[in-house]
């Protein structure tokens, strides 16, 4: 493994990813990882699962077309390890297994749908080892296109994790069940009274294009760190506009410009319930955490690769 390519695929309710990377290990042990190639497919399932309960047999046939091309592209760069894993919309497709099973005879990928409990554990541990959570109070947070996976850290320690489907496809298209808005500011406030001066750790495409815009107003960076007043700002600027004006003042992808309120609302309202100030934005994907951990399991075990 000394100088290996590590893949992770990471089909998520809203797109669908594959990043590869290689590691480098020196003779002391020590690594390091290099992004070799991202792509990602506004494959949107959760606009089928949240509306109809099913993935459709358009997108079926786009997923299967899908794998495909990252099967072939992982023996391009020669990937030694892969993990691909689904996340909420195929938690809840009622077609989700069937669909896998066919996928898997046809390619040989193996795709797991991991629970929500995992989501958040995979995410919380990357950012833990990464030093963002070693010192203090925080709370992790993920909000996807199906759920927002949020995990609370105290002094790098995992004191806390909860997985709610409040997620943007899932949120617009009008399937949050009654009550689970003020389920999860019911359980995040008992936190805050229990955990002092927290901060959050935002992950998702979304809250790393909040953090863009909200530099860009500025005209500097501010080192990975969005202060919840800024997103407000920038939330109240974006919600009185059309989707099409969103698109042509913030030059947004058509599949970012719907979802990206409903996610400047759910980091608002956990701010608000944990009475945060500032968001931390380190831009840490699911598909970093699945490569990260692979890699270690792999390193960790008795026979090495």
């Amino acid at each position: 493994m000394e100088n290996s390519n590590f893949a992770a695929i990471d089909i998520g309710s809203n797109g669908a990813r594959l990043l590869i990377k290689n590691v480098i290990e020196d003779a002391g042990g020590n690594y390091e990882f290099n992004k070799v190639l991202f792509l990602r497919i506004p494959l949107r399932l959760g606009k089928d699962v949240f509306t109809i309960g099913e993935i459709s047999p358009e997108r079926e046939r786009m997923m299967m077309c899908m794998i495909k091309s990252y099967k072939q592209l992982m023996k391009l760069y020669r990937v030694v390890e892969y993990r691909a894993c689904a996340t909420s919309a195929m938690r809840d497709a009622a077609n989700g297994q069937k669909i896998l099973k066919k996928i898997r005879k046809e390619t040989g990928i193996n795709i797991e749908i991991i629970p929500g409990s995992e989501e958040a554990r995979l995410l919380c541990d990357n950012s833990v080892e990464s030093g963002y959570a070693r010192k203090g109070n925080y709370a992790y947070m993920d909000v996807g296109g199906g759920s927002t996976e949020i995990s609370m850290i105290s002094d790098g320690r995992i004191v806390g994790s909860c997985s709610y489907n409040l997620g943007t496809l899932r949120i617009l298209g009008g399937a949050v069940e009654e009550g689970e808005v003020e389920k999860m500011k019911e359980e995040l406030a008992a936190y805050a009274a229990d955990y002092k001066d927290i901060s959050i750790i935002g992950s998702g495409g979304n809250i790393n294009k909040l953090c863009r815009l909200y530099d860009s107003g500025k005209g500097k960076k501010s080192k990975d760190t969005l202060p919840v007043d800024g997103l407000r700002k920038v939330y109240d600027e974006m919600k009185g506009m059309t989707y099409r004006e969103r698109i042509d003042r913030y030059s947004l992808k058509p599949d970012r410009a719907d979802v990206i309120i409903p996610a400047a609302e759910l980091f608002l309202t956990v701010a608000d319930a944990l009475g945060c100030q500032q968001i931390h934005v380190p831009n840490i994907s699911l598909a970093d955490c699945i490569i990260d951990g692979l890699y270690k399991k792999l390193k960790d075990s008795p026979i090495k690769a």
